[in-house]
């Protein structure tokens, strides 16, 4: 096993910070090329705590970033308009990236992948739409689906 540094969050491995074992081939082809981990050496180990310090600081500011968009979307509705069928189906569909174009009409800019969705929207109508900003920070907007 390798012990490795890691330097921002991996998924099912551990939080930036954490100094964890895996294999090797794991660590030195995945994590240490695309710059998620440092080897545990002794100087890495000495640099340890300095690293964490940066890391709990850019944390930090994420979150209150998080937190002010957050606030910025609460109670936000917007409106998006398409042609209509018959019996209220949308000819197309409404996608993440129709309600992020629609949210920087009303000058908020946040990133479509932040928007949940389990499927587009294709019938008119009002739906709840969870943005997550991070795994505690969710706001919900309102989203109107119009038809032309």
């Amino acid at each position: 096993m390798l012990e490795l540094i890691l330097r921002s969050d991996v998924p099912g491995l551990g939080r930036a910070g954490e100094v964890v074992k895996v294999r090797p081939g794991y660590g030195r082809n995945y994590l240490i090329p695309r710059g998620l981990a440092l080897a545990a050496t002794r100087g890495n180990m000495a640099q340890l705590e300095h690293q964490k310090r940066l890391i709990a600081a850019e944390q930090a500011r994420v979150l209150a970033e998080h937190k002010a968009m957050a606030q910025k979307l609460k109670g936000v509705s917007v409106s998006i308009a398409r042609k209509k069928g018959g019996e209220g189906k949308l000819f197309g569909s409404v996608s993440t990236k129709d309600i992020a174009e629609a949210l920087a009409n009303q000058n908020i800019t946040i990133d479509r992948k932040l928007i949940k969705l389990d499927e587009p929207f294709k019938n008119i109508g009002t739906y709840e739409v969870p943005v997550r900003f991070s795994g505690d920070i969710t706001e919900t907007i309102r989203v109107n689906v119009v038809g032309v």
